[in-house]
């Protein structure tokens, strides 16, 4: 089937499952086989092995055991939005039908269809999709390059030798507004000191 056959949509979850809270949207799984027929081999082994640890996982997902005689396999799956998915189950392995029943949990229910994009909004913006240009500046369009101004790294954050200069200034300046102590107060500020020593 061409490209132009297969219907096309875009990307999207059913009624935004998983924003709050996840619900599995797989609703009933059929199992139909036959208890003596060699084709329904995988399906019995399933059944005996895989199926109560499968409940047991998933208790909101009902399941149907249906033995129906000289009738090939199948998997019937059905979903919330009321879709039916069948998987023809004749000849398949136990590892197979564990992995198609893998596949038939982890869907959505919706169609497959061929995506157009690989990513779709339902509050489309005016202002485009980001990229790393976007809040440039338009000079940029018209710049050769290489330029030397734009290959210099630019940190947002000081380095340790820039804060302590900044220290240091901050300190020169605080020494130049506080006025010099007179000859009183530097002998009281020094007997203080050595009082506090003791």
């Amino acid at each position: 089937m061409s490209s132009r056959m297969t219907p096309s949509g875009f990307v999207k979850n059913v009624a935004q499952n998983g924003v709050g809270r996840y619900v599995c949207q797989l609703q009933r799984l059929t199992f139909r086989f036959c208890k003596s027929h060699g084709g329904s081999r995988g399906v019995r082994d399933f059944l005996e092995n895989r199926l109560l640890d499968f409940t047991r996982a998933n208790p909101g997902v009902v399941v149907y055991v249906k033995p129906r005689r000289h009738r090939p396999a199948k998997l019937t799956a059905e979903y919330l939005n009321g879709n039916a998915h069948t998987i023809h189950a004749q000849m398949l392995s136990e590892e197979e039908l564990c992995k198609w029943v893998d596949y038939l949990h982890s869907r959505s229910g919706v169609p497959l269809v061929r995506l157009r994009k690989m990513w779709h909004t339902d509050n489309p913006s005016i202002q485009g999709v980001w990229h790393p240009f976007l809040n440039k500046d338009t000079a940029l369009n018209v710049t050769s390059l290489p330029d030397p101004e734009l290959s210099q790294f630019h940190s947002k954050k000081q380095s340790a030798t820039e804060k302590l200069l900044e220290m240091a200034r901050q300190l020169k300046l605080y020494d130049q507004k506080t006025p010099p102590l007179s000859g009183d107060e530097q002998t009281h500020a020094e007997h203080s000191q050595q009082d506090s020593r003791q």
